[in-house]
């Protein structure tokens, strides 16, 4: 692609580096950034400067919040005793989109995945098995994808929390084997969650 400005071409490569974004998409939208006024397109860009410099990951569950402790965690009427554990913040909006679940959730920050060298140390896992050995927990409900990073750590979080004598469940497979959770439509994803079966019901005897 040829362009008639420096300041252009290097625009549309920072866009062109966001997920799912190549170069004519880039130059679509940096063409329509230069058509916005200068206090729009300011405005732009110190959200996204704030953004980076100011958000913050909850000291209880590791998710995105503006605050120490995210909403979420601190609601009154949030059962406490009840965590989800998910992948990361987008499936915790797939999850609180369903309407279904009035628990709290706990981020991985990913998926085990030894190919990509991610292994369980990399992830939020050891602080799950500490809020689980000092705080009242009645259910754990491992909501990951169904893929095999995923079932890989579904396994290791269920050796890791077995010992604690509570139940360990998993949603229920109405999503299919390697889909995504965050792509699951809410109907589905809220039926998973309310139909879950106890995790080891799905191991191998």
């Amino acid at each position: 692609m040829n362009f008639s400005s420096k300041l252009l071409e290097d625009a549309v490569n920072e866009f062109s580096k966001l997920p799912g974004v190549g170069q004519k998409t880039a130059l679509r939208l940096v063409l329509h950034l230069l058509n916005k006024e200068q206090e729009e397109v300011d405005h732009f860009g110190n959200v996204l400067i704030r953004l980076r410099k100011e958000i913050k990951h909850c000291s209880v569950c590791h998710n995105i919040s503006d605050q120490h402790t995210c909403n979420i965690c601190t609601a009154g009427k949030r059962e406490k005793e009840l965590i989800c554990v998910v992948e990361d913040t987008r499936d915790v909006m797939a999850v609180e989109n369903t309407g279904q679940y009035f628990g709290v959730y706990h981020v991985l920050g990913g998926l085990i995945s030894p190919m990509d060298g991610i292994g369980p140390s990399d992830l939020f896992i050891d602080s799950l098995v500490q809020r689980v050995a000092t705080t009242p927990v009645k259910e754990v409900i491992l909501a990951l994808s169904a893929t095999m990073e995923g079932d890989t750590t579904l396994f290791y979080l269920y050796k890791r929390l077995k010992d604690f004598q509570i139940p360990i469940t998993t949603i229920a497979r109405g999503i299919a084997f390697g889909g995504e959770l965050e792509y699951a439509d809410e109907i589905t994803l809220g039926r998973s969650i309310v139909t879950r079966v106890p995790y080891q019901n799905s191991l191998i005897k």
